[in-house]
């Protein structure tokens, strides 16, 4: 059965932005709300107006767009002590920024009043009536963020709760519960919020920071104590150590506890909704996230891929695909011939005791031993796969390559690259100059490559990772190991590894393994 309705509210847009390295353009805070719009959310909360001219031109932008469901809402503050709301800044911004709802934030806690606004416990709530009752006079949905409300309630509950009414009274369509520093805990979450008296406040909402690791912990907590709305951030991003995790919460309540939201029809767009905020901000996205990162369905043991392919309820609670997200079996050292067989499953049907199955596992066991490690590099694997199977198309042969790195004075030190490969019988040279050693094989193998295939024009490196085997070894008989990572044009992206106590000659071949995987996988034969 489904319960009750609950209003979904995302502050990405504001209170993300305050979390470190955190930044989006005019046009990405554009797109992004087109994005949360899509997924259902009910509030996006766009930015303070009156904080800096980007902020102004997203409301000014944002009244020039279709939004299908979602309400754009500015944020600001209730009116300064000793002047009127129709007078104050804060106000007016919030009015001129042309949005249906407003959010204002209010103080809660006394020690804030007190040391804060430097005013008396009675201005305070004079502050808020006067606010909020003109908003509302000015045809604006009000949503009241109490400021502090847990450790206000804790200091002095009759003051709080003074707090609470006095935005009911001055006509807020939503009060809501701030943990702003977030450092309350779930059992007196339950506790503060079941002693309230719902039925003579507006619908609560609650608004959790993740100091204590229980941002999302509480808000479940807050709902099922009967609070209506929820706000948190894509991504669990924020203040200090976050916001309540939207990609978590949306998740856990439609899927695991039946409540009704307006995103309940589109959870499937929930991983891509994230990777897509990460993209934005320039983040590598969290691949421990649950439910939408890439470790969430991933399986490394043997023995649980081996169930998995009995019965994989037992080992995933919900199906990826539910939230748009996919089942990956990583290749280890734990990995058994299940994964293998799994691995194999796009070219045919193997089993265990097949002698391609035998070989490759055997294959997997060295290379680890040598150093190669194909978790984060599968599609160096696939090229195994494919040599073993015979489906190997080469792409060049390497007759040689010379790098020479040289600096005079001042100057930055540059990289001089020649190779020479053999491609269809005939001999070809590329030459490149670059910063570093790998930009500068790249730019060479580029430069021989491009003109018998173009679709090297179309692919790009986009991460370089090296990591140091033994670093108890002397000088030279270190070994390291190098990741790196491709993609295309159309958003395939791939990730390959080389082993060896050279640098270059480690990034070599992690460079070859990622133009053939992409030439063998997406390439038609001529």
């Amino acid at each position: 059965m489904t319960k009750r309705k609950i209003c979904l509210f995302d502050t990405t847009l504001r209170d993300g932005m305050q979390g470190i390295e955190v930044s989006f353009s005019l046009s990405d805070k554009i797109q992004i709300a087109h994005k949360l719009d899509e997924m259902g959310i009910d509030f996006i909360e766009g930015g303070f107006p009156l904080s800096n001219e980007k902020e102004a031109a997203f409301f000014a932008q944002a009244k020039k767009e279709k939004f299908r469901h979602a309400e754009i809402a500015s944020f600001g503050s209730s009116r300064k002590p000793g002047r009127k709301a129709r007078e104050d800044s804060h106000i007016r911004a919030l009015l001129e920024a042309g949005t249906s709802t407003v959010v204002v934030v209010g103080k809660t806690w006394k020690a804030h009043v007190e040391k804060v606004l430097r005013t008396t416990h009675e201005e305070n709530l004079e502050m808020i009536f006067d606010s909020l009752s003109f908003l509302k006079s000015e045809g604006r949905k009000v949503i009241f963020d109490l400021e502090h409300f847990f450790d206000g309630w804790k200091d002095d509950p009759a003051y709080a709760l003074e707090v609470l009414k006095t935005g009911t009274q001055a006509g807020a369509d939503w009060v809501v519960l701030c943990d702003t520093n977030g450092g309350t805990l779930p059992m007196e979450v339950d506790r503060i919020i079941r002693s309230l008296p719902a039925e003579d406040l507006a619908p609560l909402g609650v608004h959790f920071h993740d100091d204590t690791g229980n941002g999302v912990a509480n808000s479940i907590i807050a709902l099922e104590a009967g609070a209506g709305q929820v706000q948190g951030t894509i991504n669990g991003w924020g203040e200090r150590c976050g916001n309540a995790n939207l990609c978590v919460i949306i998740p856990n309540i439609a899927l695991k506890l039946g409540y009704d939201t307006s995103a309940n029809g589109n959870i499937k767009k929930l991983t891509s909704l994230s990777r897509f905020v990460s993209e934005k901000a320039n983040i590598i996205p969290d691949k421990r996230q649950p439910y939408v990162g890439e470790a969430a369905f991933s399986h490394k043991a043997g023995q649980h891929v081996d169930v998995l392919a009995k019965a994989d309820y037992l080992m995933e609670h919900i199906d990826s695909r539910l939230v748009g997200n996919e089942r990956r079996i990583l290749l280890s050292e734990l990995a058994g011939k299940s994964t293998i067989v799994d691995k194999l499953s796009r070219y045919g049907n193997f089993d265990k005791s097949s002698e391609i199955v035998e070989t490759l596992f055997k294959s997997l066991k060295e290379k680890e031993v040598a150093g190669y490690e194909y978790e984060a590099a599968e599609a160096s694997f696939d090229l195994l796969i494919r040599k073993c199977l015979k489906l190997y198309k080469p792409l060049a042969e390497l007759g040689n390559y010379h790098l020479e790195s040289y600096k005079t004075w001042v100057s930055p030190s540059k990289n001089v690259g020649r190779l020479f490969m053999r491609l269809n019988g005939k001999e070809v040279l590329g030459a490149a100059v670059g910063i570093g050693p790998v930009e500068t094989l790249d730019a060479a193998l580029r430069d021989a490559l491009l003109p018998f295939y173009p679709f090297i024009k179309a692919i790009t490196l986009t991460d370089y990772k090296v990591r140091v085997l033994n670093p108890e070894a002397a000088g030279s008989a270190s070994k390291v190991r190098v990741f790196i990572s491709f993609s295309d044009r159309l958003g395939n992206s791939w990730d390959t590894v080389g082993v060896s106590e050279d640098i270059v000659e480690a990034s070599w071949d992690a460079l070859m393994d990622s133009l053939e995987y992409y030439y063998n996988t997406f390439v038609e034969p001529q």
